[in-house]
């Protein structure tokens, strides 16, 4: 270990627990944790103002746990390589490390800034935290070495064979002694947003999986499905801001399988929850190995398909006005909430791209400003997944019909009535009319603040995106 001090940036990892970039700074030398606030992250923050609050709840917890341990966050705004050159110089530092970014843009900066403080004369090292296992590590068990992987199947072979890294040792980093001075933290009225009481931070983020494992855990087979149920594990947004650790997460669910006195449904759901913990892996060494994946297909073949940038009904899918209830209910939950039903995200990422004909980027980009969660990467990878020009490999694009999802998933229309509020009240009996005796619920029920008519007839429109669809892969 070196003797003098070594700088940590902190990003999207705001913890101290199981944190393989902080261990990487503290074989160097004695740590000094900063943050740097530069415009890209005032405009990313001031784009959702949920993702603002929490991303400033989470920031004072972790200033919490530092001076706990004798320690403090210290915050500067500004240009991020000129700030970090500064603290170096002020506090004789060898370097920096910080955590790896997996969207383009990041990646370009952290390449920059990368050469940057090399230039100065600065040791910068980048590491991979954010994933359970490294890309890495993951592809070094492809033949074709380097490139990862772009189908998830063989990839989630790899990944379940692998062991998982462990960092867990925050009481032995050692904080370097540091009288220098730290800016205020951030708060979310810098980013024009409302100051709100907002459950962050690391201590937080273990009550919420604490809290899955011990009692929803057995239900996340049907939760996953089924979007009245609530017991999806809600760590969608400590994940992307790093405040719990997914190599954790992925030891404990690994762990509780290794009981052999689980109950099947319970085995059957941790492996579902577990298959979707690498699945996110997928999508960041997706983008680790093809970052031009940000605003083109995967699918070279698909880079030239024409799909729309905009729809006379555009806006009435932004709103939740579709007209087509289970889609107006996701939507309507996620501007209420910051949050969205993971099935009920992809009835609605379909409805855009295969009803009304959208590109995937346009959904990507209108989410990202309601949503909390602040993964651009993984967005990226899940939109393109839905919209059959990504990882899927199927032969032909996944249309989901709204209706059907809905009698299927939502037969008494419990999800429904709670986010579409003209529907509350709709006769139980009508929400398991067949597609026979009904296209949509009936609109005549209220006089007054009726339902919109469906914005386009989903049959017809898929037919139509179907037919143009063959005629390009097959051109």
């Amino acid at each position: 270990m070196a003797d003098g001090p070594f700088i940590y940036r902190f990003a999207r990892d705001l913890r101290l627990e199981d944190h393989a970039g902080l261990a990487a700074a503290a074989e160097r030398g004695p740590v000094l944790p900063v943050l740097v606030i530069d415009r890209a992250l005032e405009a990313r923050l001031a784009l959702s103002p949920r993702r603002a609050a929490h991303y400033c709840a989470a920031v004072a917890a972790l200033d919490a746990e530092l001076r706990e341990r004798g320690a403090h966050l210290v915050v500067r705004r500004g240009p991020v390589g000129a700030t970090l050159k500064n603290v170096a110089h002020a506090i004789g530092a060898g370097g920096v490390a910080w955590s790896a970014a997996y969207d383009a843009a990041s990646m370009r900066s952290d390449q920059r800034l990368q050469a940057e403080l090399e230039e100065a004369g600065l040791i910068a090292k980048i590491v991979h935290d954010a994933p359970a296992i490294a890309p890495e590590e993951t592809a070094a068990a492809r033949s074709i070495a380097g490139q990862g992987y772009r189908a998830f199947a063989p990839f989630f072979e790899a990944w379940n064979e692998l062991p998982v890294a462990s960092y867990e040792h925050p009481l032995l980093v050692r904080f370097a002694a540091s009288d220098l001075h730290s800016e205020a933290l951030p708060v979310p009225n810098e980013s024009g947003a409302a100051d709100r009481p907002v459950e962050a931070g690391s201590a937080a983020a273990q009550r919420v999986l604490a809290r899955f494992l011990n009692e929803s855990v057995i239900a996340y087979a049907v939760a996953a499905r089924v979007p009245s149920d609530d017991r999806t594990s809600h760590l969608s947004a400590h994940l992307s801001f790093g405040t719990i650790s997914a190599r954790g997460v992925v030891k404990a669910v690994r762990e509780r399988l290794g009981d052999p006195f689980l109950l099947a449904e319970e085995r059957v759901s941790l492996k579902m929850f577990l298959r979707a913990l690498a699945q996110r892996d997928f999508f960041l060494q997706l983008a680790w190995f093809h970052p031009d994946t940000q605003e083109r297909p995967l699918q070279e073949k698909m880079r030239g398909f024409e799909f729309a940038r905009s729809h006379p009904a555009l806006d009435a899918w932004r709103g939740g006005n579709t007209g087509y209830p289970l889609v107006d209910a996701g939507i309507r939950q996620l501007h209420a909430t910051g949050w969205m039903h993971p099935h009920v995200r992809a009835v609605a990422a379909s409805f855009l791209c295969f009803d009304l004909g959208v590109d995937w980027r346009v959904g990507r980009d209108e989410w990202d400003r309601w949503l909390v969660e602040d993964d651009p990467a993984l967005a990226t990878g899940n939109w393109q997944w839905i919209a059959g020009v990504g990882a899927d490999m199927a032969q032909y694009p996944r249309i989901y019909n709204p209706n059907r999802q809905r009698r299927r998933f939502d037969p008494d229309g419990s999800y429904v009535r709670r986010w579409v509020r003209e529907l509350e009240r709709v006769p139980t009996p009508e929400w398991h009319g067949t597609h026979a005796l009904t296209r949509q619920l009936p609109l005549d029920l209220f006089p007054s603040d009726h339902y919109p008519a469906p914005a386009v007839d989903h049959e017809r429109a898929a037919r139509e995106f179907l037919g143009r669809y063959r005629a390009f892969v097959s051109a």
